[in-house]
């Protein structure tokens, strides 16, 4: 298909209005560090607490399994990406394989109800025990004047946004180091308690407990799956696409385990899972000096890149999908002056603000990872699919079994889910739907790019 072709289902083509080819200008080590930067931070930083509670002292065994089952769904994109380099992003996937209109803007709506959802979980982590340690403030205060923050920040510019994005990456990496620093001094000098690393929660199967922490543990992996919009702009893409997306993923996962491990060694298990800010009490109990505040803002700073990177996604999906007729039109109105997309990002804030109300952040992030299995789902899907779309060129090409296990493990996560998550996951679904809707009756079939 060339750049200037429509997708068979009348959905639109992927490409810039002016009709010009993107600018391939993301080089191999840059979209290493852009994907990095978006799966890095903010879950492991709010969650390792949480998934402790739910697994015991063995908290690496969730963050390895969840590696494997983000390894596999990257192998999915890997082809997808450098099959239609041009394509770009699992809702034009689904309606390349699918060809229903209905199926792609239902995976593209989920994405941004993922994004929206994961903003007021890092909101609601934002204004817990890292806040505290500077100022009492009530939580929920907290958290929506945090989203508006990340909403003004979002409006006034892509590239503001983008700068503030790696000065705060670099942060929140230079936070997981010190954890980690914090567990090597210990086995230095012979503390740290390692019968926890085996210890599992009491009454509850090793299996279980691990697949439980690895619902949770899978959230903080995710982020990857937005480099796929990125394919028009990286160089030799079919070349350097599989490579950047494997070793990020598996630099994040070699960080995340040492991590888990310097956390086990350190504090008693009853007191991280009591926390939420569990990094923050490594920190404390290490016995190394470092003021717990400085590690505080680290941790700040790093849940707040996670939010403006969502909020980012959603805000640019919002408005795309609403100038291609999908969403109704208000919400592809521009700012005169910042050119950025002034009512998506109004919209999304304030659904964020309205489902920091709702919930914790443990049950929002689930909510995050039930929406991007249905995303999953359908880009595993559609690489089988599409295996009968022979292409010219040659691509990365995953072994069969790999999108087979992939279904099997998103289907597994999936049952995990608590009712409330289901129940809030199929809501949003059923806005999607409504929204869908009363936009076809409002102005008729979805546009297509000519």
């Amino acid at each position: 298909m060339s750049s200037q072709e429509l997708p068979s289902t009348g959905e639109p083509a992927m490409r810039d209005v002016s009709g010009e080819p993107l600018r391939r200008a993301i080089t191999g080590p840059l979209l290493l560090f852009f994907i990095l930067g978006d799966v890095l931070g903010a879950g492991v930083y709010t969650l390792a607490g949480t998934i402790a509670g739910r697994v015991g002292g063995a908290l690496w065994a969730p963050l390895l399994l969840a590696l494997v089952f983000a390894l596999l769904v990257a192998g999915s994109y890997a082809e997808l990406v450098t099959k239609y380099p041009r394509a770009g992003g699992a809702a034009v996937y689904a309606a390349k394989a699918f060809k229903r209109p209905v199926i792609s803007f239902l995976v593209g709506f989920c994405m941004v109800a993922a994004g929206v959802t994961s903003a007021a979980g890092l909101a609601v982590a934002f204004a817990g025990d890292y806040l505290s340690a500077f100022i009492p403030v009530p939580p929920t205060a907290a958290a929506l004047v945090f989203l508006v923050a990340i909403a003004l920040l979002n409006a006034r510019g892509i590239k503001e946004s983008l700068s503030a994005n790696l000065v705060m990456t670099l942060i929140e990496l230079s936070g997981l180091l010190i954890v980690i620093a914090c567990g090597v001094y210990l086995v230095s000098q012979g503390q740290g308690n390692f019968g926890q690393l085996t210890e599992f929660r009491p009454g509850v199967s090793p299996g279980v407990a691990v697949l439980g922490g690895a619902l949770l543990a899978f959230y903080s992996f995710v982020g990857f799956e937005t480099s796929a919009n990125l394919a028009e702009e990286v160089r030799d893409v079919r070349r350097v696409y599989p490579i950047a997306l494997f070793a990020s993923l598996l630099i994040a996962g070699l960080v995340y385990v040492l991590v888990a491990l310097a956390a086990s060694l350190i504090v008693p298990i009853d007191q991280l899972a009591d926390s939420s800010a569990p990094l923050l009490e490594v920190v404390r109990a290490s016995g190394l000096g470092i003021p717990p505040r400085w590690f505080a803002v680290i941790a700040l700073v790093a849940v707040a890149n996670g939010a403006l990177l969502t909020m980012i996604m959603a805000s640019r999906l919002t408005y795309g999908m609403a100038r291609e007729g999908l969403l109704p039109s208000r919400l592809a109105s521009v700012l005169p002056v910042r050119r950025t997309p002034g009512m998506a990002i109004l919209w999304t804030t304030l659904v964020a603000m309205a489902l920091t109300f709702t919930s914790t952040l443990e049950v929002l992030a689930g909510t995050v990872v039930l929406l991007l299995l249905v995303v999953f789902l359908s880009t595993n899907i559609a690489v089988l699919v599409l295996r009968k779309d022979v292409v010219a060129e040659k691509h990365f090409r995953v072994p069969t079994i790999v999108p087979w296990l992939s279904i099997g493990c998103c289907l597994l996560l999936a049952s995990q889910q608590s009712l409330e998550t289901v129940v809030r996951g199929g809501g949003l679904l059923l806005l999607g739907v409504v929204l869908f809707g009363l936009t076809r009756l409002g102005s008729g079939a979805p546009r297509t790019t000519q």
